[in-house]
């Protein structure tokens, strides 16, 4: 039986959750054995619109992209629910929404509407109590207390580290299970934030933002319980594309690509066709 989340935090087990941002991406993470994956919202909102994470997808948007995700998973899926799509009615309704779609887990953030991506400039944050009062009815609003609720801060980049662990200090009285702030800036301020905090801490690990990115022993070290990792897949992704891509325009064909690509079967079974081949052999028709 798989392990919770709850229960894997409960063992003191450190968890790294990859990012995941569409059917592809959450398939090739699940058959490689994480205890989590991470619905990342730049990479989901990217791949489903085209768009940048600045709250342009709707609340119907973002929860069909939970259902699809854990539709073909059966790892735990973490998902981001910005700042709840609106007030308090709006966080009830979101965090019934991604439970019933199958999450593990919701992050919320305190974030102004429109808010923006992590590590991005122009983020502004509500008030303390407004965003306590989401953290109170996101607890009320789960079936289970193993649906879990993840509080983030983006307080620490414009009004610095100590008001960001104010926070974070009121989001766990309020009930949060794992708590976020963002976008801390050195080791230090990473070690201070677990130092400050007895439920469990969460990494934000952004290839080129602001917090440093470090090793998975030095996660640990500094006592984080988990580490996200939400654009390392679409970056990968997205550098592979532009190399297979620019050898198709410069050379009319994919000979010479030089980019690691999989066989075309083992990634058509990888994508389900092998239940589709055997659907259609038991219901031949003679």
């Amino acid at each position: 039986m798989t392990k919770t989340l709850r229960q894997r935090f409960a063992d003191k087990e450190f968890i790294t959750a990859p990012g995941v941002f569409d059917g592809i991406s959450a398939r090739i993470a699940d058959r490689l054995g994480f205890p989590a994956l991470y619905m990342t919202g730049y990479g989901t909102v990217a791949s489903h619109l085209g768009m940048p994470d600045a709250g342009l997808a709707s609340y119907t948007e973002m929860v069909g992209r939970v259902e699809t995700l854990t539709s073909v998973t059966s790892t735990p899926l973490i998902a981001d629910g910005d700042t709840g799509y609106g007030g308090l009615l709006n966080v009830q309704r979101t965090v019934r929404g991604y439970e019933k779609a199958g999450a593990a887990a919701i992050q919320l953030e305190d974030q102004e509407f429109p808010k923006k991506c992590g590590h991005t400039p122009g983020r502004r944050v509500i008030p303390m109590a407004d965003m306590v009062g989401k953290v109170k009815v996101a607890v009320e609003s789960r079936d289970s207390a193993d649906f879990l609720i993840i509080a983030r801060t983006d307080a620490r980049t414009t009004l610095g580290l100590d008001e960001a662990l104010r926070r974070g200090e009121a989001y766990a009285e309020a009930g949060a299970d794992i708590i976020f702030i963002e976008s801390p800036e050195s080791e230090a301020e990473m070690e201070k934030i677990c130092a400050s905090f007895d439920v469990p801490c969460l990494a934000n690990m952004v290839e080129g933002g602001r917090t440093p990115v470090v090793s998975r022993d030095r996660l640990v070290e500094i006592g984080y319980a988990l580490a996200i990792f939400p654009a390392t897949g679409f970056l990968a992704v997205g550098a592979a594309l532009n190399s297979v891509y620019s050898t198709l325009k410069q050379e009319g064909s994919s000979v010479g690509v030089t980019a690691p690509m999989d066989n075309f079967g083992d990634f058509t079974r990888l994508m389900g066709f092998q239940e589709v081949w055997d659907f259609e052999k038991r219901h031949a028709q003679d």
